[in-house]
């Protein structure tokens, strides 16, 4: 990808590994957002209590030519207004419009750089893939069970054999049933998960096509994946660098995925109104 078109403040604010210098640059943008642009590579590195160098890999590590290129991405990314929100204020009671807006603008910028980052050609085989599947099991842990469940939920309704276990255990077990037809959908902010590791390798084994949904192309469990869709996290704009977990960016590329598969789906929309007609008297009140 080119320069141009990466997000300084997506790939900063995403769940990354990154090494002990490299964070305290992350923490000094982070926490001094609006002089961070202006700054020259020589600025930043002594505020940030590290060096030129170590600035210029932590660029380059994420994508860019120069420490130029970055510094104008994130610029970019800060002057960005959403309907007049922009990213600035603190989430307090004692500011609860001011607060509202900043969240706002947030989610909101999370979604766009989500959606604008998806390679048109990867969505158009991974939709593909998972309407021929014979089967179609998702996987996930802890925070991102919930996202897994919503995309099994989905896909069901438009006549799809999908499946999803909380218990990893019986995840590994299914995995094992694989065959080559199937599709495992992973979901995982960080991409680093043993557990999910450990179901992708054994459904890949079987000659499954495994996709996931990360934060991370570079993590492992990226680089085990026939297909990656990544997700943006801006949450550490919103609590600490320490703790950067949203389901926003997740649960977008699985609606995202939904309304792609509706139309290639033979009789799909047939399929959730017989879905529908099931359920309505649980909808019925006397």
């Amino acid at each position: 990808m080119a320069s141009g078109k990466l997000s300084a403040l997506s790939l900063i604010t995403s769940t990354r590994e990154f090494s002990s210098s490299e964070q305290h640059i992350v923490d000094y943008i982070l926490e001094h957002r609006d002089e961070a642009p202006t700054m020259t590579a020589a600025q930043l590195a002594r505020r940030s209590g590290t060096s030129e160098a170590t600035i210029s890999r932590f660029c380059k590590r994420l994508g860019f030519d120069n420490y130029r290129s970055f510094q104008f991405s994130l610029g970019r990314d800060l002057a960005l207004k959403h309907d007049g929100l922009d990213l600035d204020g603190e989430i307090s009671l004692e500011n609860v419009e001011d607060s509202l807006k900043s969240i706002l603008a947030t989610k909101m910028g999370e979604l766009e750089a989500t959606l604008r980052g998806i390679d048109g050609p990867t969505v158009s085989a991974v939709v593909k893939r998972l309407a021929a599947a014979n089967v179609i099991q998702v996987v996930a842990v802890g925070n991102t069970n919930s996202v897994a469940l919503d995309a099994t939920f989905k896909f069901s309704q438009l006549g799809l054999r999908c499946t999803t276990h909380e218990v990893s255990e019986i995840a590994v077990g299914f995995a094992l049933t694989m065959q080559p037809e199937d599709v495992l959908l992973v979901i995982s902010n960080s991409g680093r998960s043993q557990r999910l590791m450990r179901i992708a390798q054994a459904a890949k084994n079987r000659g499954a096509c495994v996709i996931v949904i990360t934060s991370d192309e570079q993590s492992p469990l990226a680089r085990q994946a026939s297909y990656v869709l990544r997700t943006v996290n801006h949450e550490a704009l919103l609590t600490t660098g320490d703790f950067a977990f949203s389901k926003i960016s997740a649960m977008a590329i699985v609606e995202t995925l939904y309304y792609f598969l509706l139309p290639e789906i033979e009789g799909g929309r047939e399929h959730i109104s017989r879905y529908e007609e099931l359920i309505q008297p649980d909808k019925d009140v006397e």
